[in-house]
């Protein structure tokens, strides 16, 4: 897989990309993640990539040359599966997107600042727009490392136990049920004896009456959904 994250702010991404699961990714080869620093796609010297809005208002926009000319560079080199915009009012993140996502060879990321960008971007040039949830960040960077994450995580030979990602809150509507290790005993309290027993009938069982017993205390809207499915 192949992401290009367009960015006015690459320096961003040093972090969240150069440790962990995905750093692991990108040193198997499994996933390529290329940052391209939109002012590099500037009309003019001073590398300008914002501007006023029509009919005034406070804050700046970002223009829709800069943005146009890079995409279509990329464009001009592969077929890309997605273009997505990181917006508050996008559609929400959530594990189904994430799973889609990750079956895709090529996919474009536009990060967003100020006051957003010009809305003919949105109509002509974006195929998806995501939200990571409903407030507001300073740009679409933070977002698209999340999203990143979310997808790269779930490409096959990422993980070490690939079982492990099958087993994830959210994979089945659910959130996860608790999990214990050793000490069995500590200042007193127990790991639930059922873990212990050896019976892997009896242990998915409870596991999966936890998961539905905490997914009802803790996010009762996603049963709501999976009713809603089943009668669909």
């Amino acid at each position: 897989m192949r992401i290009d994250i367009i960015t006015i702010f690459p320096e961003m991404f040093d972090g969240p990309f150069t440790a962990s699961i995905v750093k692991r990714a990108i040193n198997k080869q499994l996933v390529e993640i290329h940052i391209h620093n939109l002012r590099d796609y500037a009309l003019d010297k001073h590398k300008r990539i914002d501007d006023y809005a029509f009919s005034g208002g406070a804050g700046m926009v970002m223009m829709i040359e800069p943005i146009d000319r890079c995409i279509q560079v990329l464009k001009g080199e592969r077929a890309y599966d997605e273009v997505i915009y990181l917006s508050p009012d996008g559609q929400q993140l959530n594990q189904s997107i994430s799973n889609r996502l990750s079956l895709f060879n090529n996919i474009i990321m536009l990060c967003g600042h100020y006051k957003g960008i010009d809305e003919r971007i949105r109509e002509h040039l974006i195929t998806l727009e995501i939200s990571i949830g409903d407030y507001v960040l300073s740009g679409g960077e933070l977002a698209a490392a999340v999203l990143t994450d979310s997808i790269v995580r779930l490409i096959p030979g990422v993980l070490s136990d690939e079982t492990s990602a099958l087993s994830d809150s959210f994979q089945d509507g659910l959130v996860s049920p608790p999990v214990y290790t050793r000490p069995k005993n500590y200042k007193g309290w127990e790991v639930p004896d059922i873990l212990l027993c050896g019976d892997d009938q009896k242990i998915s069982a409870w596991k999966l009456q936890q998961a539905i017993e905490r997914t009802k205390q803790r996010r009762p809207e996603l049963l709501k959904d999976i009713e809603k499915k089943s009668k669909e």
